[in-house]
């Protein structure tokens, strides 16, 4: 790895070297963004298998669309847009074709505390992460993509083909979840946004 750090100085060369089919900036490429965007994977799968897969199917797509990438330096974005856009579209093939239970089945009517986001700065960021990971697939990807990927709701509307209204509902039952299985779970304090 150390030729290729040397070979390409800076983000733009990598993504010039990858356009120009070099196979040794290709690697470099694949590595300088396998261990971040494999995590970003395991946000939106339900095991670290369907998460390889994710990850295997974006990167495929980002070879295959390099040359498109007109901006050598905004590169880092574009990747991560692929991999969630890739997540989301997994989902609709799969994930949304299996949700059989309704969200009334999930979450009562009664809002567990109207200050979510005091409650889920006091937590633990590891304790937070895990209690997300078990909330129902579509409201963890629609927390993952409203919360840490900055999507509007009308952006995860379209993502996800459904109605931005129902969207906003998932989002605020998803709200509803954490703070409860936060309350139930009483995770460690710390800081978690900000």
């Amino acid at each position: 790895m150390a030729f290729f750090r040397k070979k390409y100085t800076s983000l733009s060369q990598l993504v010039i070297g990858c356009q120009r089919h070099e196979s040794q900036a290709q690697e470099a490429f694949y590595e300088r963004y396998k261990s971040r965007m494999l995590g970003v994977c395991v946000r939106y799968a339900k095991t670290l298998a369907e998460a390889e897969d994710i990850f295997q199917d974006a990167f495929v797509k980002i070879f295959q669309h390099l040359h498109e990438l007109e901006k050598p330096e905004s590169a880092d974005s574009w990747v991560r847009s692929v991999v969630v856009r890739t997540a989301i579209n997994y989902y609709n093939r799969t994930t949304r074709q299996e949700e059989r239970l309704t969200a009334h089945e999930y979450v009562t009517d009664e809002l567990v505390s109207d200050d979510y986001e005091a409650v889920l700065h006091q937590q633990d960021v590891d304790a937070l992460l895990l209690l997300i990971n078990q909330l129902p697939d579509t409201y963890r990807y629609v927390f993952n993509l409203y919360v840490i990927e900055g999507y509007s709701h009308a952006e995860i509307a379209a993502l996800m083909e459904k109605p931005e209204a129902t969207i906003r509902s998932q989002y605020s039952r998803a709200k509803q979840l954490l703070i409860k299985q936060v309350q139930q779970n009483g995770t460690k304090r710390h800081e978690f946004f900000g």
